[in-house]
This record gives structure tokens, C-alpha cells and sequence, in this order.
């Protein structure tokens, strides 16, 4: 997507924001300009013993740029400093890069009609009506587009928060407009910032996207440089299986054919980390086989006719520091009035530059380690970045899969590190544990991990 990605799906002028800090512990906004009237905000008021769920509301406010989504104090996305707060009106001639999340299409290009020419135009920087979105479970907004004659589709876009915890439900429709089918892949495009917040001049050092890569993958190398140099060392596949990209200031396109529905981009400098989940869809085609896209922004590495390589910035300086995060629906044919949907769900969490994947409750950090003691104790270690707050219990079973002991271990929240390192005494002879999430409602929100116990040991290792 080269550098492209200004806010939300569309320049808008109006600033929307949902807020919820949930039993007064953690706060998750999000920013959103839509269009030309005054700036919004939504908002949860905190949960109390008296009041119940945490409820939402929507008032005014002013923030500096475009889209933002902060989560606990930390900014996620990149707002380019240039465009902050300002309106270009759409031309041909140049794409106006603001920063922030938005939908684009697929594929990209300028062969025939169809292929999206991408830029300035009205689907891109095209004013959104939006409406309120408030119940018992949540607060959020739908934003309706303005309807596209070169590509035939409208985007239509809700986003809401839940009362309990930080996640962010996206779900994203085109509709065919035209009197004629058409055929497009729905992207979701966010760019997260990886400036240096101690040096605007400079890159963080320690920012990576993740994705498990395809073990059927029909890449050679299990991804696909679209746009870079072919032999990148800032992209590899570890032994376990997971795309790992390490931020380099050098623009460079990654496609990647990845079945397990996330990626995640981790920043082990601030210790943050946002998780992006879909549902991939196995018998369908996407576009250029990818289900996830991710791109460096930065400096161009080019050859010259005569063959020499360069690389060049900008010509207005320093490209901007940044990551795009990009999400792939299958190549939907949509008859006249038809629509596809395209469903992406945020989880905000806490993390280091160590990272072992993702689960329904969470990210690991270090994997789950359990050794049983001399004493007849079962000791726990390991570290993790949960999604909901609540606490972890661990299931403790016997060598015929049979439950001897549930124990709970540790009061969680997504807005801090949780860090095991505690011995436990379960009843029975336990040879696995298997590491569970309960919200605050007592709903188990899946395991983080399940290991067998290793026998007559001082400490796991």
C-alpha cells in the first residue's frame, strides 16, 4: 500500500471519540474526524458497585490530528505531523497521507477498471455520515460513505466498544452501488506509529508485526516481497512457525498468506502491544493469495537506468515513521445491491519484545513453565499480556485426563504485565495444567496455555 492510509476510511472533517475506562482501571480511546461539523467524543463512565456495567456516552472534544487510538495512556497509530488537523480537498494528482485506520480496496493498480487506482479520490477522502450506536453491551458509530462511480461500492463502517473490556469491534461492509457486478477485496489499512518518541528524527528501534505463517503456504519462502528489496533481513520465519518483521526505515511490502485469523504488532519499547483478529475464510480466493499485508514506510531503494541502486527519502525530507497493518476479505463478486463484510476485532494489551503468539485471552510473552517440587507443590512461571480483566486459573489434570484441582492464581488486567512466578498445591497427582482467563463476570475467556508438568524438579526450566 505503499505510503498511503489516512483516517478511518475517508477524510472527515468532525472528530468522534469512544472512551471507556472499565472499574475505573484501564482507558481506551478512540478519534475519529468525520466530516465537517463539530468534534465528538464517546464515552463509558466508569463501573461502580451502584451503577452496574459501565455505560456509553457521546459529547464533544478536541484532539489535535485525525484518528487515534489510545489505550491506558499509549498511542497507537501514526497521525503524520504535516496533515494534523487539517483538510486537503481530493485531487488526482496527489494522495494526502494522514495517518490514522482506514478501508481500501483491492487490488491496486492502474491496468484496467478493474484495479483500484487508489490516491485522493472521493472513496478515500470522501466525507462520512455517521450515527450514534449505544445498548447494554457497548457504545460505538456507524459511518456511512459516500457512494463511488469509478469502483461502483460504498463503505459502510461500525466500530464499537464493549462495557467490559478494551476490545474494539470493527465490522466494515461494501455494497455494490452500480447497476453492473463488481469484484474487490475490502481491506482494513492501520498505520501504527514507530517514531522514536525520545527523537522525532529517528525510528524505534524495537517495534514488530506478527502473523503465523502458512505451513501449506503457496509462497516460496512462506511470504511474498511485493515492493522492497527480495532479500530483506528484517522478515524471517521462526523455527515456531510465526512471520516475524522487525521496523526498518525502508519502505518494503510483505504478503502473507497466513490461515490462523491475527497478526499483531508489538512495541517492546513502550511495552505495548495491539492484537487484530479475523476470520479467514479457507475455500475462498484473495487477492494475490494474502490474507495480511504488512508495510515499512521509509526510504526508497531504487535502481537507475543504467543499473546503480540508491536509496532516497522524500522529496520534503525524512518519510514518516511507520507500519501498516493491512487485513484482506476474499474477492467478493457482488451483484447490483449485493454486499460483503469484512469483521476485524482490536485487543489492546501489554507486552514485551519477547512474543509466542496469541490466544482467545491473550498474547504470550514467555511460555507457561511447571515443574513439580520436592515438596509436592507445583511451581508456575511465565508471562503474558491478557485481553480481559479478570483473574487466571489453572486447571490442573492427572495422567488420565481426568480434573483434579482448579486453583486461582493471580488478578489480571490488560493494562498490566502479568508476570507468574508462585508455587500452587493442588490435590491428586497433576501431570498438566492447562492456564484459563474468567473475566469479572466469571466467563472463561479461554486458556493462555496448556503444558504438561515436568516431574521431581527444583524450579521449571
Amino acid at each position: 500500500m505503499k505510503d498511503k492510509s489516512e483516517i478511518l476510511q475517508g477524510l472527515m472533517k468532525r472528530l468522534i471519540g469512544l472512551t471507556r475506562p472499565v472499574a475505573a482501571v484501564f482507558m481506551v480511546t478512540i478519534l475519529f474526524c468525520l466530516g465537517r461539523t463539530s468534534p465528538a467524543i464517546a464515552q463509558t463512565a466508569p463501573q461502580t458497585k451502584s451503577s452496574g456495567n459501565a455505560h456509553c456516552n457521546v459529547k464533544s472534544i478536541d484532539y489535535k490530528g485525525w484518528m487515534q487510538v489510545t489505550f491506558n495512556g499509549h498511542d497507537y497509530l501514526f497521525v503524520n505531523p504535516k496533515l494534523a488537523g487539517k483538510y486537503l480537498p481530493p485531487t488526482q494528482d496527489h494522495w494526502f497521507n494522514y495517518g490514522g485506520d482506514k478501508l481500501w480496496l483491492l487490488p491496486e493498480g492502474d491496468d484496467d477498471e478493474q484495479h483500484w487506482r487508489d490516491g485522493s479520490d472521493l472513496l478515500d477522502d470522501g466525507e462520512f455520515a455517521f450515527r450514534k450506536l449505544s445498548d447494554g453491551k457497548g457504545c460505538g458509530l456507524e459511518l456511512t460513505g459516500p457512494s463511488d462511480s469509478p469502483t461502483g461500492v460504498q463503505f459502510t463502517r461500525t466500530i464499537r466498544l464493549d462495557s467490559d473490556s478494551p476490545h474494539i469491534a470493527f465490522r466494515a461492509s461494501m455494497k455494490n452501488v452500480s447497476g453492473h457486478s463488481v469484484e474487490w477485496s475490502l481491506q482494513s489499512v492501520s498505520q501504527y506509529d514507530t517514531g522514536n518518541p525520545k527523537d522525532p528524527s529517528s525510528s524505534s528501534r524495537d517495534i514488530w508485526g506478527f502473523t503465523p505463517a502458512n505451513p501449506s503456504s503457496r509462497y516460496l519462502n512462506r511470504y511474498h516481497v511485493r515492493t522492497g528489496p527480495a532479500e530483506n533481513p528484517a522478515a524471517t520465519v521462526r523455527d515456531d512457525g510465526l512471520f516475524a518483521l522487525h521496523y526498518s526505515h525502508l519502505a518494503a511490502e510483505f504478503w502473507v498468506d497466513s490461515t490462523d485469523g491475527w497478526l499483531a504488532v508489538v512495541d517492546g519499547s513502550s511495552r505495548y502491544a495491539m492484537v487484530e483478529r479475523f476470520q479467514y475464510e479457507e475455500h475462498k480466493s484473495y487477492p494475490g493469495k494474502a490474507s495480511v499485508i504488512f508495510w515499512t514506510n521509509g526510504a526508497q531503494f531504487k535502481f537507475n537506468r543504467d543499473g546503480a541502486a540508491s536509496v532516497s527519502e522524500e522529496e520534503d525530507g525524512v518519510s514518516p515513521f511507520y507500519m501498516e497493518a493491512e487485513i484482506n476479505s476474499p474477492m467478493c463478486r457482488l451483484r447490483p445491491e449485493e454486499a460483503c463484510e469484512l469483521e476485524t476485532d482490536w485487543f489492546p494489551t501489554r507486552a514485551e519484545s519477547e512474543f509466542h503468539g496469541v490466544t482467545d485471552a491473550g498474547i504470550i510473552i514467555k511460555p507457561l513453565r511447571a515443574g513439580m517440587l520436592e515438596n509436592g507443590k507445583v511451581k508456575l512461571a511465565g508471562s503474558f499480556g491478557v485481553f480481559f480483566q479478570g483473574k487466571l486459573v489453572a486447571h490442573f489434570y492427572n495422567e488420565h485426563g481426568s480434573s483434579v484441582a482448579k486453583l486461582p492464581v493471580a488478578d489480571v488486567s490488560p493494562t498490566n504485565l502479568v508476570v507468574l512466578d508462585l508455587e500452587t498445591a493442588p490435590q491428586g497427582k497433576p501431570t498438566r495444567v492447562s492456564l484459563h482467563l474468567e473475566d469479572q463476570n466469571g466467563l472463561d475467556r479461554g486458556a493462555l496455555q496448556e503444558i504438561p508438568i515436568r516431574a521431581n524438579e527444583n524450579s521449571p526450566k
